[in-house]
């Protein structure tokens, strides 16, 4: 074991993943640590080196940055390994090379495989942001996994909550949020779930596919939102409305969501159920959508919304009764 001094807790960690970076790919503003270059250490309570178990140890605003991402929190801890292609290269597991000799660093031919921050953990670049009492940063996997309370994930346009855990995969564009899940737009449009999957694009990006290859973030303006896929309790709300079912996705280039299974659109005492439901986000408009062999059925009350509670196909103005009788017959 080599501890730092404290007036010199500060450590540049040799190249990870070197050469894996396309040119450029440092300027990208998510939060990808995965891309080629040096990892600055610095701590107010001193950095421990670890030699035999091949890990580094920072205590204290412990702080570790890398081609403009920055994570912060208040114990940090780098394991590495031997670089593939030399001796000992064989994995996580692999075993501690021979002690380095004077004046090297603990990354003099090694790669850092693993990154954990615990207590009050944040994660910055130049526009995205993500929070949390502890992450875990694989990048064999290229995966961040946060976990504790108030987890956060920030965009320009977007804010990702979420209560068990939070996954973000820089170089799949994607994000998973687990337990209570809410996603709320720039504008304030709101989705909930027991489990939201976002994908994202780079702002300034060309169009992307609907399921973005794994391929690394391209340079732009920041993350940018692109569909959202809700699974488990899924709640949209509206200025007028509040939408429910059992799953659904949410498209925020057209600012349309379909929600499907158990689905219940519910206007002040106003409620339609049916098993399908499309919700235009942007004007605030809820239509159920009459299924072949389904019926629909509502309980309407005078002078609540009965225009935005219509079933698609349905006319305006039928009462009660007439809903129930004639759903299953709309388009």
């Amino acid at each position: 074991m080599r501890p730092l001094p404290r007036f010199a807790a500060a450590l540049v960690l040799g190249a990870m993943l070197a050469g894996a970076a396309a040119p450029g790919a440092a300027r990208a503003q998510s939060l990808d640590l995965t891309q080629g270059g040096p990892v600055e250490v610095t701590a107010s309570n001193g950095i421990e080196w670890r030699q035999q178990e091949q890990v580094v140890i920072a205590r204290g605003n412990a702080r570790a940055v890398r081609a403009g991402v920055t994570v912060t929190a208040d114990r940090l801890i780098a394991r590495y390994r031997p670089r593939a292609g030399q001796a000992g290269a064989t994995g996580p597991a692999a075993a501690p090379a021979a002690p380095p000799a004077a004046g090297e660093t603990p990354m003099s031919g090694g790669e850092i495989w693993r990154l954990e921050a615990e207590g009050n953990v944040r994660i910055d670049s130049a526009t995205d942001h993500a929070e949390g009492d502890r992450a875990i940063y694989d990048l064999d996997q290229a995966v961040l996994v946060m976990t504790g309370r108030a987890l956060k994930l920030t965009t320009p346009n977007e804010v990702l909550t979420s209560r068990d855990s939070m996954e973000y995969w820089p170089q799949r564009r994607m994000a998973v949020a687990r337990g209570a899940a809410v996603v709320v737009t720039q504008d304030q449009r709101r989705i909930a779930a027991d489990t939201l999957v976002g994908y994202f694009q780079e702002q300034g990006a060309a169009a992307q596919p609907a399921r973005p290859a794994a391929q690394p973030g391209q340079p732009g303006q920041g993350s940018q939102l692109e569909r959202v896929e809700a699974f488990g309790n899924v709640e949209i709300r509206t200025p007028q409305e509040v939408v429910r079912g059992d799953r659904g996705v949410y498209s925020e280039l057209t600012g349309m969501a379909r929600l499907l299974g158990s689905v219940r659109i519910t206007r002040g005492d106003n409620q339609l159920n049916g098993q399908e439901a499309i919700v235009n986000m942007r004007t605030g408009v809820a239509r159920l959508v009459s299924t072949p062999g389904q019926r629909v059925r509502g309980l309407i009350i005078p002078q609540q919304g009965q225009e935005a509670l219509q079933p698609q196909g349905q006319p305006q103005g039928q009462s009660q009764g007439q809903s129930q009788g004639q759903g299953g017959r709309g388009r």
